[in-house]
């Protein structure tokens, strides 16, 4: 049953679907069953990483476009939904961090690694610490596409949004179409942005120079940078 899924999947995912139809589409050809949460947590235990886009020249590219963001905005705190397994923010450059995720194993593995960083903290993403959590920038890298069920998907924008202050970057395809892994559902979330949080405007886009090679999946991506401020002032 499973390779009968991913096939169907992989056929289905060379079409460029848009909008109703895709939902319709995907939720035709997901299990039923599946857990991002789960997913996550398994894969981390297990000795995952957070995959190929936090290291390498990818990393590379994401570390000096929010480093340089953080810099010229003077941004002063970082919180970020979906810090994983932390080898994206060796390359960072912040004066304060809070790091969220689903995985308490990510979690425990991040709080070891920069166990004596006093600027960095780590809170599971159902703990009390991380919904009272907030930050001048709040961001979301590699995160977005992740989110398989709609419930999931509409609690993180919610939480994303409401802890930021100033600033939400959000690195991430923008379109709908059904892709080959169980694991993956792209999502227009600047539709997202518009309805549910139209006090932040968008105010640049950094695409990536390493647009998406089906040859070359480990050094190419299908996420941009995205980012928003606030117009609350």
């Amino acid at each position: 049953m499973t390779s009968n899924f991913q096939a169907l999947r992989e056929a289905i995912g060379e079409l460029p679907v848009v909008g109703g139809i895709a939902r319709r589409i995907y939720r035709a050809v997901v299990p039923r069953n599946f857990s991002s949460s789960h997913y996550w947590e398994q894969r981390y235990a297990q000795g995952g990483t957070s995959g190929a886009g936090s290291y390498g020249r990818l990393a590379q590219f994401k570390a000096e476009t929010i480093n340089k963001f953080v810099q010229d905005h003077s941004v002063r705190s970082v919180i970020e939904f979906g810090s994983g397994d932390g080898a994206q923010l060796q390359l960072a450059r912040y004066p304060a961090y809070t790091g969220i995720d689903v995985s308490a194993s990510a979690i425990d593995l991040c709080r070891t690694k920069f166990k004596d960083d006093a600027s960095k903290q780590f809170w599971l993403a159902s703990s009390s610490e991380a919904q009272a959590a907030r930050a001048e920038l709040s961001m979301s890298l590699d995160v977005i596409y992740h989110l398989v069920e709609d419930t999931i998907y509409e609690q993180y924008m919610t939480s994303l949004v409401a802890a930021a202050e100033r600033y939400i970057c959000i690195y991430s395809s923008n379109v709908a179409k059904v892709a080959p892994a169980e694991h993956v559902r792209h999502r227009v979330f600047t539709d997202w942005m518009t309805k549910n949080a139209p006090a932040w405007k968008l105010v640049l886009k950094v695409e990536n120079p390493f647009q998406e090679d089906p040859s070359n999946p480990d050094h190419t991506s299908w996420a941009n940078f995205y980012f928003f401020e606030s117009q609350r002032h």
